[in-house]
């Protein structure tokens, strides 16, 4: 992939700025105090800045520079990931959070387990993890593609099986959840820290699966940016509207009870939920792209021969 010029190089940067602070204006525009209802489909409006981002990247960076995305892996990232983020939605979201202001949303109801939730919600799981994989892909095959590895290279073809333990992981997921369960105890109130629970066993039970295999071939450059642009833009969106505003909130009894008094007492969950999704994306994505490049069965290559 050819260097952009400084003069491209520039151009990029301010639209990057814009797609992010356009849907940002958008959606704190629909704020207005002196209303009853200060935002009126103001979860509706703000799914924005998911979208317009996400048409930016697919529609003008990629095609603008001939990347070849693999439509594959990228569709199959998609469908393994959004059912985990709906499943979240449709079996514990009575547990873990309510949403307040019904008059933020278009009001209506999604199915899930315990009375349904806003439709906004599956379209904010289905939208967020469009643009963190696209995110993610333009990063590395174009912005910083000098640590980029090649779809064709042999470390990303040539492998015994893609399946392979890393017990680091899992050691890791038992002592953090451990460790909530034990603080919630102690200092949290009563009930069980259910929603630190299924964001780490999210994050790294594909870790603990795939992470040798994935590692040598993910941009890890590329992670670290996908990472901040989606936690500023999850942090715009939570502390200064939606939690202040009551699109949504959680629930003390399923948290671990670490709440952030300068951001509207977000919990402390919240701030590495774009973290762990990012982490759980990259290491999908990257194995479903080295099946796809070796040309073995989906069987063969998991397990080996």
């Amino acid at each position: 992939m050819r260097t952009p010029s400084p003069r491209t190089s520039f151009w990029i940067v301010l639209a990057m700025f814009g797609m992010v602070a356009l849907p940002a204006a958008i959606t704190l525009h629909t704020v207005h105090a002196s209303q009853q209802n200060p935002t009126p489909y103001g979860y509706t409006v703000s799914l924005l800045l998911f979208i317009l981002p996400s048409v930016v990247i697919a529609f003008w960076f990629i095609p603008r520079e001939g990347i070849q995305v693999s439509k594959k892996a990228f569709w199959w990232t998609i469908g393994v990931l959004f059912p985990l983020g709906a499943g979240l939605d449709f079996f514990f979201a009575r547990y873990f959070f309510y949403f307040p202001n019904v008059q933020a949303t278009l009001g209506i109801k999604a199915p899930a387990l315990g009375g349904g939730v806003p439709l906004e919600e599956y379209v904010f799981y289905f939208t967020g993890f469009v643009l963190v994989l696209l995110l993610y892909i333009w990063l590395d095959e174009y912005w910083l593609a000098a640590y980029s590895v090649p779809n064709d290279d042999e470390d990303r073809i040539h492998f015994s099986r893609l399946l392979q333990l890393h017990p680091q992981s899992l050691i890791l997921a038992i002592f953090l959840i451990l460790v909530a369960i034990l603080y919630k105890r102690n200092h949290g109130g009563p009930g069980f820290p259910g929603y630190f629970t299924f964001l780490v066993l999210g994050a790294l039970l594909p870790s603990s699966m795939f992470l040798p295999t994935a590692r040598p071939v993910i941009n890890w450059r590329a992670v670290s940016l996908t990472m901040f642009m989606t936690v500023l833009i999850s942090l715009l969106w939570e502390v200064t509207l939606a939690v202040p505003y009551g699109w949504w909130n959680f629930r003390d009894e399923q948290m671990v009870g670490i709440r952030i008094t300068a951001w509207s007492r977000l919990p402390v969950e919240e701030v590495f939920v774009w973290l762990t999704v990012t982490y759980a994306t990259v290491i999908v994505y990257e194995i479903l792209k080295r099946w796809q490049a070796s040309g073995r069965k989906l069987r063969h290559a998991m397990m080996g021969r």
